[in-house]
C-alpha cells in the first residue's frame, strides 16, 4: 500500500491554529500556564503552538508564553532495551502550581506520555496537566492515557507508521500514514 497523506501543509496549519484557539478557550492569557514539548518531536509542535498563540493573543515581546522541552530518555520503560541518545531538557521555569500543557506529535501506546509525566515532576508539582497531540492513534493504547486536545484522530494498525514531517527539519509540514 502506498503512503497516504493525513495532513497536507494547508490542513496542518489549520489544525495547529484550531488547537491554539482551543487552548485559549481554557487558558485565556496563559499567565498560569506553561507549555512543555516532549523530546524529540514534540518540541516542534510546542514551539509552533507558542508562536501561534503569541500571534493570536498579540502578546508584547516581554510577555512571552513559557515553553520548554523535556527529555524523557531515562524515564522510558524500554531505555535499557534500545540504544537511545539523550536530548537536552530546556526548562528554565518552575511548574509548581502551574497548569501544564504537555505536547507531543503522535499519541500511540501512551508510554512516551507516561515517561513525560514522570520526568516533569523533577520541575515541581503542577496544578493541572493536559495533553495536546497532533495525531491520536486511538486503537493502540497500552496505558489509559487520553489527550484533551487532538489535531486529528486516526485508526491504524500496528504495521502502519505515522510520519510527521516539520518545515523546520524536513522542509515541509506533512503527516503521512505508511506501511513498514
Amino acid at each position: 500500500m502506498k503512503p497516504r497523506i493525513i495532513l497536507d501543509s494547508k490542513h496542518f496549519e489549520i489544525t495547529v491554529t484550531r488547537l491554539c484557539y482551543q487552548l485559549i478557550e481554557v487558558h485565556n492569557d496563559f499567565s498560569q500556564t506553561v507549555i512543555v514539548g516532549l523530546q524529540p518531536r514534540g518540541i516542534f509542535l510546542a514551539k509552533r503552538i507558542q508562536k501561534k498563540l503569541t500571534e493570536i493573543l498579540k502578546l508584547p515581546a516581554k510577555k512571552e508564553i513559557m515553553c520548554g522541552s523535556l527529555d524523557i530518555t531515562f524515564f522510558r520503560d524500554d531505555f535499557r532495551q534500545k540504544e537511545l541518545v539523550p536530548s537536552s531538557t530546556e526548562m528554565d521555569f518552575d511548574i509548581e502550581n502551574k497548569n501544564v500543557v504537555l505536547i507531543d506529535d503522535v499519541l500511540y501506546t501512551g508510554r512516551t506520555i507516561r515517561a513525560g509525566l514522570d520526568a516533569m515532576l523533577a520541575f515541581g508539582r503542577p496544578k493541572d496537566v493536559e495533553l495536546l497531540v497532533l495525531i491520536d492513534r486511538r486503537l493502540s493504547r497500552h496505558l489509559p492515557i487520553q489527550a484533551k486536545y487532538v489535531g486529528k484522530t486516526i485508526d491504524s494498525i500496528a504495521s502502519e507508521k505515522v510520519k510527521v514531517e516539520w518545515k523546520e527539519s524536513e522542509g515541509a509540514d506533512k503527516v503521512t500514514l505508511m506501511n513498514y
